[in-house]
Order: C-alpha cells, then sequence, then structure tokens
C-alpha cells in the first residue's frame, strides 16, 4: 500500500509538508498547486512554493514531492512544466480538482472536466515536453456538477499519456461535504489500465480501510485527515487506531512555529497555527479550547504557551 499526501492550497505547504512527513507512514506529496498564466514563471516563484526541489525534490525526512501545476492552456502548461521539469522536479502533477470559484472562472481546476478534449490536449502536450523519466500525474474529481463525464474526462487523461490519477471521489458542487462517493472510483479504475489512487473522506483508520475495499484501490490519498490527526498515515499502515498524545501534538506545533519563524519572512506564523489548531480540533478539544484562546493573540509563541499542560478531563468536564 502506498499513502499519499495530498496537495491543499493554503495550507498544507512546504512548512506541514515538513513535519508530517517527519512524522513517518508517506510514500510520496503533492505540493500546493502553481498557478500558470500567459508567462513563463521565474525560477524564484517555483522555488517558493516547492523548496525541496533544492533538494532533489524531496522533503528532509526523504519523501518525493510531486510539482503540482494548475492552468488551461496546454502550450503554457507544457514550457512551464518543462522549466519545472529541469529544476529537478520528482514529478509534474496536473490539478483538475480545485472547486474553488476564483480558479474555475478563470477556467481552472475542477470546471475543465467539463471539456475532455481539453484534458487530453493538456496532457498530451505536458508529456512530450518533460523527459520521459519524469512521471505525469494528475489529480481530479468525478466532475464539475456531475459525474456525468467521469469515465471520459479519466479516458482523455490516460489518453492524452498520464501515467497515474489520483481521484477525489466527489464533484466541485459536492464540495468537501459527505458522503464520497467512493464506488465512482471503482467505476473509474474498471475503464483505465493506468494506476488509480483513491482520496475524498479519509479520517481514520477504519474509513481508510472501507475506501479501499469500495474503490477496489490498494493505495490512497489522505488530506484534511492528516492534518486532524497527525499521525493518521502510521496508523492506517499499522491498523491501528491509537493517536499522538496532546503533549506531542504541541511539539509538532512547536517544530512547525520555530520552522516558519526562522526560514521566512512571508509567513504569518500566528495564523497558520490557529489554521492548524481549526483542523486538529476534530479530533483533539484541548485544540478546540486553544482555538478560542487565541483568537486575539498574534504572537505564536504565546500561543504555545496557552496550549501547553491543558488538563483533558477539566475540558471535556
Amino acid at each position: 500500500m502506498k499513502i499519499y499526501l495530498a496537495p491543499m492550497e493554503g495550507l498544507l505547504d512546504h512548512f506541514l509538508r515538513k513535519i508530517l512527513t517527519e512524522m513517518g507512514g508517506y510514500d510520496l506529496c503533492v505540493s500546493e498547486f502553481i498557478r500558470i498564466n500567459q508567462h513563463l514563471l521565474s525560477d524564484s516563484s517555483i522555488l517558493q512554493v516547492v523548496p525541496e526541489l533544492k533538494n532533489k525534490s524531496r522533503t528532509s525526512s526523504g519523501i518525493p514531492v510531486k510539482v503540482q501545476i494548475l492552468g488551461s492552456d496546454p502550450v503554457c502548461m507544457a514550457e512551464n512544466a518543462d522549466k519545472i521539469a529541469k529544476l529537478g522536479a520528482y514529478g509534474i502533477d496536473l490539478n483538475f480538482g480545485c472547486p474553488a470559484p476564483t480558479v474555475n472562472r478563470n477556467r481552472g481546476g475542477a470546471i475543465l472536466l467539463k471539456e475532455p478534449d481539453l484534458l487530453f490536449q493538456i496532457v498530451q502536450s505536458v508529456r512530450k515536453a518533460v523527459p520521459k523519466e519524469i512521471p505525469v500525474t494528475s489529480k481530479m474529481r468525478l466532475g464539475y456538477e456531475s459525474k456525468d463525464l467521469a469515465i471520459e474526462s479519466a479516458l482523455a487523461l490516460e489518453a492524452g499519456g498520464l501515467e497515474e490519477v489520483v481521484v477525489h471521489a466527489r464533484t466541485k458542487v459536492d464540495g468537501y461535504k459527505p458522503p464520497a462517493y467512493w464506488e465512482w472510483i471503482a467505476k473509474i479504475k474498471a475503464h483505465l489500465r493506468i494506476p488509480v489512487i483513491a482520496n475524498g473522506e479519509i479520517w481514520d483508520v477504519e474509513s481508510a480501510n472501507r475506501c479501499k475495499i469500495v474503490s477496489g484501490c490498494e493505495n490512497i490519498m489522505i488530506g484534511r485527515g492528516a492534518i486532524s490527526n497527525p499521525n493518521l498515515a502510521n496508523q492506517i499502515r499499522a491498523n491501528d487506531s491509537k493517536r499522538l498524545d496532546w503533549n506531542q501534538v504541541v511539539s509538532l506545533l512547536q517544530n512547525f512555529v520555530e520552522d516558519m519563524e526562522s526560514n521566512s519572512k512571508h509567513v504569518h506564523s500566528s495564523g497558520r497555527v490557529k489554521q492548524w489548531l481549526k483542523y486538529l480540533a476534530r479530533e483533539y478539544p484541548e485544540a478546540k479550547h486553544g482555538f478560542e484562546l487565541s483568537k486575539k493573540i498574534t504572537k505564536s509563541f504565546q500561543i504555545l504557551e496557552n496550549l501547553k499542560g491543558m488538563n483533558l478531563s477539566e475540558l471535556v468536564g
């Protein structure tokens, strides 16, 4: 079984990739998307999103990172994919799943699933531009408003030369609302020769096992579940639901802050800590309480001090 760490725009950046992959359990990561417009990206703009390219496209713990790009122009996508490949990318991943309205209005992400012919053209152009030894893969949803073109879209991706596809088992209109329609991943998988990775609504060991059974996929990608439960990949591998205790989570948050504070002038670390706490609150009542305490705090280390030594019995009592 392979477990991939999902790309999550505005959340799962290189700082969080570093923290989560150091926990273990992951085989591969995919970066946040890099938006491709009508120009060739600079090296600095690419490296800002994926600094792992300076480390042979791997996290500090050695986990490979594919670079995800998003756009609708086959020529521009190909030219920028070529440039990213020359910077040493482990792989190029194409975003056909982002549901954000601003992205979709600009013909990016999930809206392209309305146009299977264009999907084919984009993949074919990128595949021709990138050296054969560098894989070209994609993440897609089941469609935009409906699932009517799900199989046709997946077949178009394969025909264009795609080597692997992650299927998020919801349409754009579904957003992130449960359920995830894992049975549709199985339908897509039945029509493809390339590997299919299952994604969507995997929060714990039980849902991971059910997803694998229903989708027919051995390999999975986790995103929000990994943010909410930092040890989820290891739990799935061991088929054991034992999670980190709160003090271990606080240590992760402290490492996260220290890394941001020492390596970036552009990241507001207090906001990122609060953002992570909101996800952690799904699993940890301490995180929910800590988030409420931290709403008006602007210093990350003050937030961390509030999180230390919380008494679970007092919070749930």
